[in-house]
């Protein structure tokens, strides 16, 4: 695997650890405040990115273009901004909540330019 994929891949199993680690604590202490947190970051996080990284992968010269790049780095940090602010406005600071919408609106731009990606190859092939 190379390319964006293993980006993709990679970051996806970060955040797969990241909400088991976050779903363990929670069902250690009691506390299912952050249970949203949770759900995107194994929703948005793992499988989202995950399974764009198994679509570049199946489409190789997709996979190394730099529109596909762009879009791993938008999507990510976005991923990235969005889950990291839902713990601080779930842990009880709403000064957070524009991180939380820009890391959404952003996560949104990434999915537009992957469906960009993903329509203009299965429709061309």
């Amino acid at each position: 695997m190379q390319g964006v994929a293993r980006l993709f891949i990679t970051t996806a199993i970060l955040f797969a650890l990241a909400g088991m680690a976050l779903g363990l604590h929670m069902a250690i202490s009691g506390d299912h405040g952050q249970h949203p947190t949770h759900a995107h970051i194994m929703l948005a996080g793992w499988v989202s990115l995950a399974l764009m990284g198994l679509f570049y992968h199946h489409f190789p010269a997709l996979n190394l273009s730099v529109m596909a790049r762009v879009q791993f780095w938008v999507t990510a940090l976005s991923a990235v901004l969005m889950c990291v602010s839902l713990i601080f406005l779930y842990g009880g600071n709403p000064a957070v909540e524009p991180g939380a919408a820009i890391g959404s609106i952003g996560f949104l731009l990434g999915m537009l330019l992957f469906a960009y990606n993903v329509l203009g190859t299965i429709w061309r092939t």
